[in-house]
Protein backbone atom coordinates (compact mmCIF):
# COMPACT_ATOMS: atom_id res chain seq x y z
CA UNK A 1 0.00 0.00 0.00
CA UNK A 2 1.35 3.44 -0.68
CA UNK A 3 1.08 6.79 1.26
CA UNK A 4 -2.28 7.91 -0.37
CA UNK A 5 -1.63 11.34 0.92
CA UNK A 6 1.32 11.58 -1.66
CA UNK A 7 -1.40 10.46 -4.69
CA UNK A 8 -0.42 7.12 -6.69
CA UNK A 9 1.81 7.17 -9.57
CA UNK A 10 0.68 4.46 -12.21
CA UNK A 11 2.15 4.29 -15.81
CA UNK A 12 1.13 2.15 -18.96
CA UNK A 13 3.47 0.90 -20.98
CA UNK A 14 3.36 -1.41 -24.62
CA UNK A 15 4.49 -1.68 -27.65
CA UNK A 16 2.61 0.01 -31.25
CA UNK A 17 -1.10 -0.65 -30.89
CA UNK A 18 -0.96 -2.06 -27.56
CA UNK A 19 -4.23 0.20 -26.42
CA UNK A 20 -2.58 2.16 -24.06
CA UNK A 21 -4.53 5.44 -24.49
CA UNK A 22 -8.01 3.68 -24.82
CA UNK A 23 -6.81 2.41 -21.25
CA UNK A 24 -5.91 5.53 -19.80
CA UNK A 25 -8.90 7.14 -20.70
CA UNK A 26 -11.41 4.12 -19.56
CA UNK A 27 -9.81 4.04 -15.75
CA UNK A 28 -9.28 7.84 -15.57
CA UNK A 29 -13.31 7.79 -16.35
CA UNK A 30 -13.80 5.11 -13.11
CA UNK A 31 -11.35 6.44 -11.13
CA UNK A 32 -13.31 9.98 -11.31
CA UNK A 33 -16.51 8.64 -10.74
CA UNK A 34 -15.44 7.51 -7.69
CA UNK A 35 -14.52 11.38 -6.96
CA UNK A 36 -11.20 10.76 -7.48
CA UNK A 37 -8.41 13.20 -8.57
CA UNK A 38 -7.25 11.37 -12.15
CA UNK A 39 -4.39 13.70 -13.52
CA UNK A 40 -3.59 12.05 -17.80
CA UNK A 41 -0.32 12.52 -19.24
CA UNK A 42 1.88 11.34 -22.04
CA UNK A 43 5.55 10.54 -23.52
CA UNK A 44 7.36 12.59 -24.50
CA UNK A 45 4.97 15.32 -23.93
CA UNK A 46 2.52 16.21 -21.57
CA UNK A 47 3.25 20.70 -21.12
CA UNK A 48 4.07 22.84 -24.02
CA UNK A 49 8.06 22.13 -24.06
CA UNK A 50 7.06 18.91 -24.07
CA UNK A 51 5.07 18.56 -27.12
CA UNK A 52 7.42 20.59 -29.12
CA UNK A 53 10.29 18.11 -28.36
CA UNK A 54 7.41 15.10 -29.53
CA UNK A 55 6.73 17.49 -32.30
CA UNK A 56 10.48 17.82 -33.32
CA UNK A 57 11.04 13.98 -32.81
CA UNK A 58 8.02 12.58 -34.62
CA UNK A 59 8.01 14.99 -37.44
CA UNK A 60 10.97 13.43 -39.35
CA UNK A 61 10.08 12.18 -42.76
CA UNK A 62 11.74 9.19 -44.95
CA UNK A 63 13.88 12.04 -46.80
CA UNK A 64 15.49 13.21 -43.52
CA UNK A 65 17.94 11.36 -41.31
CA UNK A 66 16.39 10.19 -38.32
CA UNK A 67 17.70 11.03 -34.43
CA UNK A 68 20.41 9.04 -33.62
CA UNK A 69 20.02 6.48 -30.53
CA UNK A 70 21.58 8.89 -28.67
CA UNK A 71 19.68 11.77 -29.66
CA UNK A 72 16.40 10.17 -29.04
CA UNK A 73 17.21 9.21 -25.17
CA UNK A 74 18.23 13.01 -24.55
CA UNK A 75 14.70 14.32 -26.25
CA UNK A 76 12.73 11.69 -24.88
CA UNK A 77 14.49 12.37 -21.15
CA UNK A 78 14.55 16.22 -21.48
CA UNK A 79 10.27 15.89 -22.15
CA UNK A 80 10.09 13.87 -18.91
CA UNK A 81 12.08 16.35 -17.02
CA UNK A 82 9.50 18.71 -17.69
CA UNK A 83 6.62 16.59 -17.45
CA UNK A 84 8.06 15.19 -14.09
CA UNK A 85 8.53 18.77 -12.61
CA UNK A 86 5.74 21.05 -14.15
CA UNK A 87 2.71 18.24 -14.01
CA UNK A 88 3.67 14.89 -12.05
CA UNK A 89 4.85 15.75 -9.16
CA UNK A 90 2.76 18.81 -8.82
CA UNK A 91 -0.36 16.50 -9.08
CA UNK A 92 0.79 13.49 -6.46
CA UNK A 93 1.61 16.38 -4.29
CA UNK A 94 -2.20 17.03 -4.09
CA UNK A 95 -2.80 13.63 -3.68
CA UNK A 96 -4.14 12.98 -7.25
CA UNK A 97 -3.72 9.50 -9.32
CA UNK A 98 -1.37 10.29 -12.19
CA UNK A 99 -2.04 7.93 -14.74
CA UNK A 100 1.00 8.12 -17.43
CA UNK A 101 1.40 7.20 -21.28
CA UNK A 102 4.91 6.09 -21.26
CA UNK A 103 7.62 6.44 -18.66
CA UNK A 104 11.21 5.18 -18.00
CA UNK A 105 10.26 1.45 -18.87
CA UNK A 106 9.50 2.50 -22.50
CA UNK A 107 13.55 4.50 -22.88
CA UNK A 108 14.82 1.25 -21.18
CA UNK A 109 13.16 -0.80 -23.70
CA UNK A 110 13.13 1.10 -27.08
CA UNK A 111 16.84 3.17 -26.57
CA UNK A 112 18.15 0.40 -24.68
CA UNK A 113 16.52 -2.79 -25.89
CA UNK A 114 16.02 -1.36 -29.31
CA UNK A 115 18.70 1.29 -29.86
CA UNK A 116 21.57 -0.66 -28.04
CA UNK A 117 22.59 2.29 -26.36
CA UNK A 118 24.06 0.96 -23.31
CA UNK A 119 21.80 0.40 -20.00
CA UNK A 120 24.13 2.67 -17.53
CA UNK A 121 23.57 5.26 -20.14
CA UNK A 122 20.13 5.09 -20.08
CA UNK A 123 19.58 4.49 -16.57
CA UNK A 124 21.81 7.77 -16.06
CA UNK A 125 20.11 9.82 -18.59
CA UNK A 126 16.22 8.65 -16.83
CA UNK A 127 17.81 8.89 -13.50
CA UNK A 128 18.64 12.78 -14.02
CA UNK A 129 15.58 13.23 -16.01
CA UNK A 130 12.86 11.71 -12.82
CA UNK A 131 14.75 12.90 -9.87
CA UNK A 132 14.08 9.70 -8.55
CA UNK A 133 10.76 9.53 -9.26
CA UNK A 134 9.21 5.79 -9.53
CA UNK A 135 6.09 4.78 -10.20
CA UNK A 136 3.61 2.76 -7.58
CA UNK A 137 2.38 0.52 -10.54
CA UNK A 138 3.55 0.01 -14.13
CA UNK A 139 1.09 -1.95 -16.03
CA UNK A 140 2.24 -3.53 -18.94
CA UNK A 141 -0.01 -4.44 -22.12
CA UNK A 142 1.69 -6.88 -24.17
CA UNK A 143 0.76 -7.56 -27.46
CA UNK A 144 2.78 -9.38 -30.30
CA UNK A 145 4.76 -6.20 -32.62
CA UNK A 146 2.80 -7.84 -35.75
CA UNK A 147 -0.99 -8.00 -33.60
CA UNK A 148 0.24 -4.52 -32.97
CA UNK A 149 0.87 -3.04 -36.26
CA UNK A 150 -2.16 -4.92 -37.68
CA UNK A 151 -4.48 -2.65 -35.30
CA UNK A 152 -2.27 0.78 -36.23
CA UNK A 153 -1.32 -0.06 -39.35
CA UNK A 154 2.77 0.70 -39.91
CA UNK A 155 4.41 4.18 -41.41
CA UNK A 156 3.34 7.22 -39.65
CA UNK A 157 6.53 8.07 -37.58
CA UNK A 158 9.70 6.74 -37.92
CA UNK A 159 9.72 4.26 -35.07
CA UNK A 160 6.75 2.65 -36.30
CA UNK A 161 8.80 2.58 -39.42
CA UNK A 162 11.62 0.45 -37.62
CA UNK A 163 11.57 -3.15 -38.72
CA UNK A 164 10.01 -5.61 -37.11
CA UNK A 165 13.09 -7.05 -35.07
CA UNK A 166 13.89 -3.67 -33.52
CA UNK A 167 9.97 -3.94 -32.05
CA UNK A 168 10.64 -7.80 -31.28
CA UNK A 169 13.79 -6.45 -29.20
CA UNK A 170 11.57 -3.75 -27.97
CA UNK A 171 8.84 -6.38 -26.35
CA UNK A 172 11.62 -8.42 -25.19
CA UNK A 173 13.08 -5.45 -23.20
CA UNK A 174 9.37 -4.65 -21.53
CA UNK A 175 8.88 -8.53 -20.74
CA UNK A 176 12.50 -8.61 -18.87
CA UNK A 177 11.98 -5.29 -16.93
CA UNK A 178 8.74 -6.90 -15.78
CA UNK A 179 10.22 -10.26 -14.92
CA UNK A 180 12.81 -8.41 -13.00
CA UNK A 181 10.60 -6.13 -10.90
CA UNK A 182 7.33 -8.35 -10.68
CA UNK A 183 6.56 -6.29 -7.08
CA UNK A 184 5.79 -3.24 -9.07
CA UNK A 185 4.81 -4.82 -12.49
CA UNK A 186 1.39 -6.22 -13.44
CA UNK A 187 1.65 -7.80 -17.27
CA UNK A 188 -1.94 -8.15 -18.97
CA UNK A 189 -2.60 -9.48 -22.24
CA UNK A 190 -3.35 -6.52 -24.79
CA UNK A 191 -5.40 -9.12 -27.03
CA UNK A 192 -8.09 -9.56 -24.35
CA UNK A 193 -11.29 -7.36 -24.24
CA UNK A 194 -11.11 -3.87 -23.09
CA UNK A 195 -13.25 -3.85 -20.31
CA UNK A 196 -11.91 -6.98 -19.01
CA UNK A 197 -8.01 -4.86 -19.40
CA UNK A 198 -9.80 -2.52 -17.51
CA UNK A 199 -11.21 -3.99 -14.57
CA UNK A 200 -7.95 -5.66 -13.83
CA UNK A 201 -5.73 -2.62 -13.98
CA UNK A 202 -8.32 -0.93 -11.02
CA UNK A 203 -8.69 -4.37 -9.20
CA UNK A 204 -4.75 -3.84 -8.45
CA UNK A 205 -4.76 -0.15 -8.56
CA UNK A 206 -7.45 -0.30 -5.92
CA UNK A 207 -5.30 -2.73 -3.83
CA UNK A 208 -2.81 0.35 -3.44
CA UNK A 209 -5.13 2.71 -2.85
CA UNK A 210 -7.70 1.36 -0.12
Amino acid sequence: MVDTNRGVFVVLEGGEGAGKSTQIAAVARMLEREGREVVTCREPGGTPVGERLREALFATTDDEAPPTPETELLIFNAARAQLVREVIVPALDRGAVVLCDRFTGSTVAYQHYGRRVPRPIVDAANAVATGGLLPDLVVLLMLEPEQGFERTGRGRDYLERAGIEFHRDVARGFLEQAAADPDHWLVLDASRPEMQITHAILERLRALIS
